[in-house]
């Protein structure tokens, strides 16, 4: 049995924030698996945190990127091009929303805070499809966002980012649609909620964990090995014919109407 079955494969994930975030559990399931991994940091103080991290899973390409700056993406994936010609998949892990936006009453968001949160949260997955599409092209890949359930239900404090997450979840499916021909896959993991860095901005996040786990059917919160091994299959071969999906990873949390 091959315990690397993604030797000599590629991989760029973006969206690592610490040691505590998806993305980069997502990093340590690829790099256990035997594949490169390239990371991004969007300023010097992620940057400080994500290079650390990079030397743990012998990662050697670490590069700026900021999901607003067109010139910032096309300058990434020319990087990527140069150094690695083409890759096999990519990982989404960028969302953002004003704090204030969180905790206010949802008809008062702002308009430049509404505009924030879709432009990180969502139309950021397709400046990345976009380009990662040329890199991709030749083999095929796969590439995965996350998303959550208040895209779908009204989670109380989420407001604007469940909007957002609700334009993501849209462009999955379009982008799964529009890739298809390429034999690039494009699919969508909905965690439970788990304490991460973007976590800790959502107001009463710590009720809203006891909430999860006594309401779950198995009765527990979700770690971030549950979502990095969901990653793994839907970034390797495994998933071949899957693409365009939503996938709960929340103890079935979902599935419950009280």
């Amino acid at each position: 049995m091959n315990n690397q079955p993604l030797s000599g494969k590629r991989y760029l994930v973006l969206g690592v924030a610490n040691e505590r975030s998806l993305a980069w559990a997502i990093t340590q399931a690829l790099a256990g698996a035997g594949a490169e991994v390239a990371l991004t940091y969007v300023n010097e103080a992620i940057e400080r945190r994500v290079r650390p991290l990079a030397a743990e899973v012998n990662s050697q390409v670490v590069l700026p990127c900021d999901v607003q700056s067109d010139e910032s993406l096309d300058a990434l994936f020319a990087e990527l091009k140069s150094r690695w010609g083409t890759i096999d998949g990519v990982v989404h892990s960028v969302a953002y929303a004003d704090k204030e936006d969180l905790g206010a009453r949802f008809c008062k968001i702002t308009r430049p805070g509404f505009r924030v949160a879709l432009d990180v949260s969502a139309y950021s997955l397709i400046a990345v499809a976009g380009r990662a599409e040329p890199l991709m092209s030749a083999n095929g890949g796969s590439i995965i966002t996350l998303t959550y359930l208040g895209a779908q239900r009204v989670i109380p404090n989420y407001n604007v980012m469940g909007v957002a997450k609700a334009a993501l979840e849209a462009s999955v499916r379009y982008l799964a649609a529009d890739l298809g021909l390429q034999r690039i896959r494009v699919n969508a993991i909905s965690a439970g909620p788990i304490k991460t860095l973007a976590a800790s901005g959502i107001p009463q996040f710590r009720e809203l964990l006891a909430q999860f786990a006594v309401k779950a059917p198995l009765r527990r919160n979700i770690t971030q090995d549950d979502v990095a091994q969901t990653a793994l299959f839907y970034l390797s071969p495994a998933s071949a014919g899957i693409t365009g999906e939503i996938t709960f990873v929340d103890c079935g949390y979902n599935v419950i109407g009280v």
